[in-house]
């Protein structure tokens, strides 16, 4: 959530309208999350994005404090169109300069099943090898047809947490639909005229429950930030994933996610070691 903090504020600081607008859309997603209740208080991300859209399209269309919202794709867009196809083309230096970031999915998914875990209280461990596996399986899937790579999304799991959804059929059910409106190039064009300050301003709220989520394991579990390998672990940790820390080796770079979770394992294996104390050794008063 941390590292992707900038990408969220950047995508709101174009113009102080902008701004504006991406606090107004946090204000909008806040009041539905604490204010109603049942279906729509479920709902709180894709309302508040649906009042923060007309609030900005009132601000700009009508009152023209902004850019205007443009439904001229929207107008000329088909209801119906196939998406473009294409077969797979296999070049092995394109396959070793993209190989490596599959270390990096590992990471982030690793960090993506920890948070789930703190959120709903369940071991996620015995179910990591399965998410690897569909990991690699969809991202198969995906390039055999010409698609990209397909990775966990941490912004679902903002959703979850702020919703308290976490049942598996509501995500299948969410990936049909996803895949059936992806026949619908109205519904793409739809999707573009989504402001980006609101867009922004819904992921700061996303992507700070993410972190939340990741310091929720920390309370849950009770760990003792009075010990200093302790302190030290997390203190690093925080700071390579929000500053996005990377470290490169010829080709393949390792990002913020990346240097953030494998420098909080190797930071937890040399730290956590404790010196066994060594009692002094007894002494022996002899009588003269």
């Amino acid at each position: 959530g941390l590292n992707l903090a900038p990408i969220a504020v950047k995508s709101v600081s174009a113009s102080a309208f902008d701004s504006w607008m991406a606090v107004m859309t946090v204000l909008c997603i806040g009041l539905v999350a604490v204010f109603t209740r049942g279906m729509i208080q479920r709902l709180l991300i894709l309302v508040g994005l649906i009042v923060a859209c007309l609030l900005y399209g009132v601000m700009t269309n009508v009152l023209g404090l902004g850019k205007a919202v443009d439904f001229t794709l929207v107008s000329h867009a088909a209801w119906f169109g196939l998406p473009h196809f294409s077969t797979p083309a296999f070049n092995g230096q394109a396959m070793m300069l993209i190989a490596p970031v599959a270390v990096i999915l590992v990471a982030e998914n690793l960090g993506h099943l920890k948070a789930v875990a703190g959120m709903t209280g369940r071991n996620m461990d015995p179910y990591m090898g399965r998410a690897f596996v569909g990991d690699g399986l969809a991202t198969m899937l995906s390039g055999s047809v010409g698609g990209s790579g397909v990775t966990t999304y941490a912004e679902n799991i903002g959703v979850m947490a702020v919703t308290k959804v976490y049942s598996t059929l509501v995500f299948v059910a969410a990936a049909v639909i996803a895949m059936l409106l992806g026949f619908s190039p109205k519904f793409g064009a739809l999707i573009h005229t989504i402001p980006a300050a609101v867009i922004g301003g819904a992921s700061i709220v996303v992507f700070g429950l993410i972190a939340v989520a990741g310091a929720r394991i920390w309370v849950q579990n009770r760990v003792d930030l009075s010990q200093n390998g302790n302190l030290i672990m997390v203190a690093v940790t925080l700071v390579l994933g929000a500053g996005d820390f990377a470290l490169t080796l010829g080709g393949f770079t390792l990002g913020g996610i990346g240097t953030a979770t494998f420098g909080a394992i190797l930071l937890n294996a040399l730290l956590s070691r404790k010196l066994v104390d060594v009692p002094p050794p007894e002494v022996v008063h002899q009588e003269p």
